[in-house]
């Protein structure tokens, strides 16, 4: 390992860009940037233009970038960091999608697998904080404005507030005793899920699942099953003078009653009706979920899968044929229009999004596992070979932990002319530019030019050639000198 550093540190000087050589001359020898490869061990560029570097160590392995924008560091496929340029915001990934962590002024947060997550809420300008805490579901703690401090240890003992869509939690030895508590109406659980009461302001019910249950509040509803979910009816008062009813008798027969609404079922859940007077929107059912027909107002359905199924609303239409074979959609509004066609679900898509006012557009195709092309709304494409996982799964920490492990080829071009080519992670790399152009094929040749500058180096530098300015200049078998000579312009005729 020694060696390999001790030849880094010595290719690094004997490879230095012709400005140092010549910065005793006072000629203008700046070349187009700064690069430095040992491919696979090091790439380094520096972009003077952009402030922006970059450098890879092991290929895809280990990167840094800085840039005005923010800053950039990935160790593959372990962890991603990236930080604004002011350190208010920040997103890290860890073994996507093992884990990951946010920063920003509002929130922090950590999570696994969102079995284990920490989120600390500041509220307001005097910093106030709100902290919760879980590794699920063994211990969840946290603070309810209402409620206090809470903790849970399960499955000894546990109270929780304000989550998981009830107002209270409370618990012992579960699922030997619980207790939960949503809009004044409380839930006694004994055995869970076995046998409970119910009890509330008016309000009565008990339940020895699955053989017989009731329960009942005044004004407002009454239920009950018996021998779930095969026998069960319920009424609720859902207005003024207002009630709906649903009764089942699984799988014969199912029925819905409501102001506006009737639905009937019979061997559910495959055969029946619904109408809904509202939006003049009737459904009839010949084998749900393959053969239906929705027609209303603002909502139209046509399904005969696997033939042919269209589902036609105010803003979106979504299209099968031959199911799963081919599918499209389109979402369409005043300021956006999303299309998108899939063939096998995920083996080929395309979606195409757009602002109308903005006149912006962006593309993103795919073809499992062969390529992603992606073009964004500034113009910007790329094209990335192969895409194992990118096709099925569009997520971020992908794109920034994963994938760039897999991408032998990444190409990268925008509507001013610029573009980039990357294969095996730089074994070849081409960048060109209105100010410059580059290549190199490692270690056998590389080429640079731009304005009063010219570099060509053959065998990372057993024959180096440059000319900056009227200044030429020729290096051999990597010695640190080179012979150099001046040209002096012809003079142009009038």
């Amino acid at each position: 390992m020694l060696k390999i550093v001790l030849t880094i540190i010595a290719l690094t000087f004997l490879l230095k860009p012709v400005n140092q050589v010549c910065a005793a001359t006072g000629l203008n020898t700046e070349p187009p940037g700064d690069i430095f490869t040992f491919w696979p061990l090091v790439d380094y560029r520096k972009d003077a233009v952009k402030k922006s570097s970059r450098l890879s160590i092991l290929g895809p392995l280990l990167t840094f970038e800085n840039s005005p924008e923010d800053k950039i560091s990935s160790f593959r496929p372990l962890f991603h960091n990236s930080q604004d340029s002011s350190s208010t915001r920040s997103y890290s990934y860890y073994l996507f999608p093992l884990a990951s962590a946010e920063t920003t002024p509002d929130v922090s947060r950590f999570e696994i697998l969102q079995l284990l997550q920490k989120n600390i809420y500041r509220k307001n300008e005097a910093k106030e904080k709100e902290q919760q805490f879980m590794i699920f579901p063994f211990l969840i703690s946290g603070e309810s404005k209402k409620y206090g401090s809470y903790i849970s240890l399960f499955p000894l003992y546990g109270d929780i507030y304000e989550r998981f869509w009830r107002d209270e939690y409370h618990y012992f030895l579960f699922p030997l005793y619980g207790r939960t508590v949503l809009n004044n109406t409380t839930n006694y659980n004994f055995l869970w899920p076995f046998f409970s009461i119910t009890a509330g302001e008016n309000e009565s019910g008990f339940r020895i699942w699955p053989l017989y249950g009731q329960a009942a509040k005044e004004g407002s509803y009454s239920s009950m099953f018996f021998l779930w979910p095969f026998f069960s009816k319920e009424k609720r008062v859902v207005g003024v003078n207002e009630i709906s009813e649903r009764f089942s008798l699984l799988p014969l027969y199912a029925s819905y009653d409501a102001p506006h609404v009737t639905s009937r079922t019979w061997i559910w859940p495959f055969f029946g009706y619904s109408d809904d007077d509202r939006t003049d929107e009737k459904e009839r059912d010949y084998f749900w979920p393959f053969w239906l027909t929705i027609s209303g107002k603002k909502h139209n359905v046509i399904r005969f899968l696997p033939f042919y199924s269209e589902d036609v609303k105010e803003d979106y239409t979504k299209t099968w044929y031959i199911w799963p074979i081919f599918e499209t959609d389109t979402m369409q509004s005043p300021q956006y229009r999303q299309k998108r066609e899939k063939v096998l679900f995920f083996l080929f898509s395309n979606k195409v999004e757009s602002w109308a006012q903005d006149d912006k557009e962006r593309q993103r195709t795919a073809l499992w596992p062969l390529f992603l092309y992606n073009r964004n709304t500034d113009g910007e494409s790329s094209l990335s070979m192969p895409a194992p996982v990118e096709p099925i799964l569009d997520k971020i920490g992908i794109e920034n932990l994963w994938a760039p492990l897999w991408r032998i080829y990444l190409h990268k071009w925008n509507n001013s002319g610029d573009s980039s080519l990357s294969i095996c992670w730089n074994l070849y790399w081409h960048d060109k530019s209105k100010e410059a152009i580059g290549l190199e094929l490692f270690p056998l040749f590389r080429y640079r030019a731009a304005a009063s500058f010219n570099e060509i180096q053959i065998l990372k530098g057993l024959i180096n050639y440059t000319e900056t300015g009227d200044r030429h200049a020729l290096s051999l078998f990597w010695i640190p000198f080179d012979f150099s000579w001046q040209v002096t312009p012809a003079p142009q005729k009038d």
